[in-house]
């Protein structure tokens, strides 16, 4: 079972943490779908925490397919997160046929030896899910893939998510469910895909607001939901 929760800042993060948060996805703007934050606060985020925290590495907003200056700076902002130590990424990159960008995702890779990388939900722009699946899994690198089963939200792919799941049967990358799960709909989606592991961003906030702070007792409760089914309860 694994509960990542989105942050903004080291106080968000820490609010996530006393939630029973597993795992931060420290980004910026969350109304673009996320982008890269500001890194020179790399020190602070990690000394917020004991949690692991992934880093977005995304230049904007829109689609996926970047142009070679966006491609370096991504790898230079890779670099930089490798430097700050403690801390691995979250990105994702296509060609414009809608298949995993292998050139562009080698390069990231490579900015980063050692460090592990969630590909983000790029992955529900692919043409082909089951095949943008194997693409990634022969790097080790990346052992993770945030997806709602190419829906506008996890809910209403769960039928795509659990075929994902069971193709990838446990093995890395580990499919991590996230997008539109909210308290209220977390129990039914987690026994319609079999999913433990989820991403949440607006439902860990007060009121629901992607743009409001974290509040700690939403992630609790969403917490007390995964564990009671965990339990068969």
């Amino acid at each position: 079972m694994l509960l990542e929760v989105i942050a903004c800042t080291p106080e968000e993060a820490a609010a996530a943490e006393r939630g029973g948060a597993d795992r931060i996805e420290w980004i910026a703007d969350p109304l673009s779908g996320g982008v890269t934050p500001d890194l020179s606060r790399a020190a602070e985020m990690r000394r917020a925490v004991k949690l692991p925290i992934r880093v977005m590495v995304r230049p904007r907003g829109g689609g996926f397919v970047y142009s070679e200056d966006e491609r370096e700076e991504m790898r230079r902002d890779i670099r930089r997160i490798a430097a700050a130590g403690g801390l691995d990424v979250v990105t994702g990159v296509l060609t414009p046929e809608g298949t995993v960008d292998e050139s562009a995702l080698a390069g990231l890779l490579n900015a980063g030896p050692g460090l592990a990388f969630t590909f983000h939900r790029a992955f529900d722009e692919a043409v082909d899910l089951p095949r943008a699946l194997e693409t990634l899994s022969v790097y080790p690198q990346v052992t993770d893939v945030l997806t709602s089963g190419g829906a506008p939200g996890a809910p209403e792919g769960a039928a795509a998510l659990a075929e994902l799941l069971r193709r990838s049967a446990g093995r890395p990358p580990r499919i991590l469910a996230g997008a539109g799960l909210t308290e209220r709909n977390l129990r039914p989606f987690l026994d319609a895909a079999g999913a433990d592991r989820i991403h949440i961003g607006s439902a860990a906030r007060f009121g629901g607001d992607p743009l409001a702070p974290v509040d700690p007792e939403r992630v609790r409760a969403l917490r007390r939901i995964m564990e009671e089914r965990a339990a068969g309860r």
